[in-house]
C-alpha cells in the first residue's frame, strides 16, 4: 500500500509537517503517559457519559411527552436532535484538535456536555429541550473521536486491538445502564434526573483528564468553511425532511421538496469541493483508504438498525404492553450484557479468526433477532423480549469491535482524529436516519393498518347478537364503539411495529455483502503517515 492509499487530516496540502508520533514499525505508543490505567478510566467515563445519553432518555420519552406538551412525532426530536447535532459537529473535530489542541478540546467538550445536561434537566418546553439536546450533541461529537484517538495513542501497536476492545466495551455500557438507570430515575424521582445524573460522572471525568491527559502535537491548518457549511446544511436539511415528512404529507408538500432539493444541492457542492478544493474539510487521501471507507459505509447501516430497536422497544412496551418505566428498563437492559460478552470474546477471536467472518456472523444473528421480533404479538411475554434483546446484544458486539479494528487497521497516528471523525459521522447520520425512518413508518403504517382492520369490522364479521339485548346495547353503543375502536387502534399499532422490525431486518441482511469488500489484514499492519 502506498501513501496515497490512505488519508490523514494533518495536512490538506503537500509539505505539511508530520506528527511527532512513533515510527510505524516501533512497538511504542504515539504518546507516552503516566498512570495509563487511570487515564483509561477517565477516557472511558467520558465515553460512557455521552453514550448513556443516547439511550437513557428512551424509556423516559412518554413522561417527557406529557410534561413538555409534545406529540408522538415531535418527541422523537429529543433523540434525533442530539444525534444530528453530533453529526454536524463531528467533521470539525480534526481541525479544532489541531487548532486548540486535543487536550483542550477534550476538556471543553466534557465541560460543555455537563452544562448542556443541566439545561436539559430544567427544560420546560419541547423547543427548549431540543435546543439543549443539540448543545449536548455538539459536546458528544468531540468526545467520541477524541476518546477513540486517545486510546490508540496511549497504547502500543501490539495492544491497540485490546485497547479498541476496551473502548468498545465502554461504548456498550450505555445500552446496559441507560434503560435501567433511566427507568429507575424516572420511576422513583423524575425524568429530569436522567440528565442530572451526568453531573457526578462529568466531574470525575473532567478531574482525571485535567491531570493526566496529554495533548497531541498541533498542526494548524486552514479551516474549510465552504466544506463545513455545505455538509452542515445538507445534514440539517436531510434530517428536517425525515422528521417533518409525515406531518407535511411528504412530497405533496413544497416544504419537504425544498428540504430534499437543499440537501441534494449541498451534498453535491460538498462532493465537488472535496474533489477540487485546495484545503478540503477531510484530506482526500482518507477516501482512498479502502478499509476506512468500507467501514464507514457499514457503520452507517449499523447505526440504522442498532438504534432503531432502542427507540422502538421502550415506547412499544409502555404504550402497548402497559409496562411501568422501571420494568421497561429491566427488560431492555440485558441487551447490553450480550454486547459486553461478545465485545470481550471478539477481542480474543480477532487474533485467530478473520474479522470479516465475525462481522458477517453478527449481522446474520442480528437479522434473525429482528425476524423473531417481527413475530411478536400483544401476548408476548417478558422472557421472549429479554432473550431477543440478549441475542441482539451478542450480535452487535460481534460486529462493533472487528468493524472498528478493520476500519482503522491501515491508518497511522496522523490520520486517526479525522479518520475517527469520519467514521463516527457515518454512525451518527445512520442512527439519526434510522430513528426518523422507523418513527415515520410507525405513523404511516398505523393509519393504513387501522383502515384495513376497520374495514373488516362489519355486521357479518361480528358475532350474532341476541335480539332481546338490543335495547340495552343501544344505550351502550357509544361506549362499545369507543372500546372497539381502541382495540383496533391497539392492533394497528402492533402491526406497525412488526412492519418496522421486518424493514430493519431487511436492511441488516442487505449489509452483509459489503463486509466482503474489506481488505484482509495479516501480520504486521502497514500504517500510512503524512510525508
Amino acid at each position: 500500500m502506498t501513501a496515497a492509499a490512505t488519508g490523514t487530516s494533518g495536512a490538506g496540502k503537500a509539505g505539511a509537517e508530520p506528527s511527532t508520533a512513533r515510527q510505524p514499525d516501533a512497538d511504542q505508543p504515539a504518546l507516552t503517559v503516566k498512570r495509563r490505567g487511570l487515564l483509561t478510566v477517565g477516557i472511558m467515563a467520558a465515553m460512557v457519559m455521552q453514550i448513556l445519553d443516547t439511550t437513557i432518555a428512551n424509556v423516559a420519552l412518554p413522561h417527557m411527552q406529557a410534561s413538555l406538551g409534545a406529540t408522538l412525532d415531535t418527541i422523537s426530536w429529543v433523540l434525533t436532535s442530539y444525534i444530528i447535532a453530533s453529526a454536524v459537529a463531528i467533521p470539525i473535530t480534526g481541525w479544532l484538535s489541531n487548532r486548540v489542541g486535543s487536550r483542550n478540546l477534550f476538556l471543553a467538550a466534557v465541560a460543555g456536555f455537563i452544562i448542556a445536561s443541566m439545561l436539559c434537566g430544567i427544560s420546560t418546553s419541547i423547543e427548549e429541550m431540543v435546543a439543549f439536546r443539540m448543545l449536548q450533541g455538539i459536546g458528544a461529537a468531540f468526545i467520541n473521536p477524541l476518546s477513540q484517538t486517545a486510546m490508540l495513542d496511549i497504547n502500543e501497536p501490539s495492544r491497540q486491538a485490546k485497547a479498541m476492545s476496551i473502548w468498545g466495551m465502554g461504548v456498550m455500557i450505555g445500552p446496559i445502564l441507560g434503560p435501567l438507570l433511566g427507568g429507575w430515575l424516572t420511576e422513583y424521582y423524575n425524568w429530569r434526573w436522567v440528565f442530572y445524573v451526568n453531573l457526578p460522572i462529568g466531574i470525575l471525568t473532567f478531574t482525571i483528564l485535567w491531570f493526566l491527559l496529554p495533548s497531541r502535537p498541533r498542526a494548524p491548518r486552514t479551516f474549510d468553511m465552504l466544506g463545513f457549511s455545505t455538509l452542515a446544511i445538507g445534514l440539517g436539511a436531510f434530517q428536517l425532511m425525515l422528521d417533518r415528512g409525515q406531518q407535511q404529507d411528504w412530497f405533496r408538500s413544497w416544504e419537504i421538496i425544498s428540504y430534499l432539493g437543499l440537501a441534494l444541492a449541498a451534498f453535491w457542492v460538498f462532493a465537488i469541493h472535496m474533489v477540487t478544493g485546495r484545503n478540503p474539510l477531510f484530506d482526500r487521501r482518507l477516501f482512498a483508504n479502502r478499509n476506512l471507507m468500507v467501514g464507514a459505509i457499514v457503520m452507517f447501516f449499523v447505526g440504522i438498525y442498532a438504534m432503531a430497536p432502542l427507540a422502538l422497544v421502550p415506547q412499544m412496551l409502555q404504550q402497548l404492553f402497559g409496562y411501568p418505566v422501571i420494568d421497561t428498563g429491566l427488560v431492555t437492559a440485558p441487551r447490553g450484557i450480550g454486547m459486553l460478552i461478545t465485545m470481550w470474546l471478539a477481542g480474543l477471536l480477532m487474533t485467530k479468526v478473520d474479522g470479516r467472518y465475525l462481522i458477517m456472523l453478527g449481522l446474520a444473528l442480528y437479522a434473525f433477532s429482528l425476524w423473531q421480533m417481527a413475530h411478536w404479538s400483544l401476548a408476548v411475554d417478558s422472557r421472549h423480549i429479554v432473550l431477543t434483546g440478549v441475542m441482539q446484544g451478542l450480535a452487535v458486539g460481534l460486529v462493533f469491535m472487528p468493524l472498528n479494528a478493520l476500519a482503522f487497521s491501515t491508518l497511522g497516528p496522523d490520520a486517526r482524529t479525522d479518520g475517527a471523525s469520519l467514521f463516527n459521522l457515518s454512525r451518527s447520520v445512520g442512527a439519526s436516519a434510522g430513528i426518523s425512518l422507523v418513527t415515520m413508518f410507525i405513523a404511516r403504517n398505523v393509519q393504513t393498518s387501522h383502515s384495513d382492520l376497520a374495514s373488516h369490522m362489519t355486521q357479518a364479521a361480528l358475532p350474532p347478537v341476541d335480539q332481546s339485548t338490543l335495547g340495552g346495547l343501544a344505550a351502550m353503543s357509544e361506549g362499545a364503539y369507543a372500546l372497539l375502536d381502541a382495540e383496533v387502534s391497539r392492533q394497528a399499532l402492533m402491526i406497525a411495529y412488526i412492519d418496522d422490525f421486518y424493514m430493519v431486518a431487511i436492511i441488516c441482511l442487505a449489509t452483509l455483502p459489503l463486509v466482503a469488500l474489506f481488505r484482509r489484514v495479516q501480520g504486521k499492519l502497514e500504517r500510512i503517515h503524512v510525508e
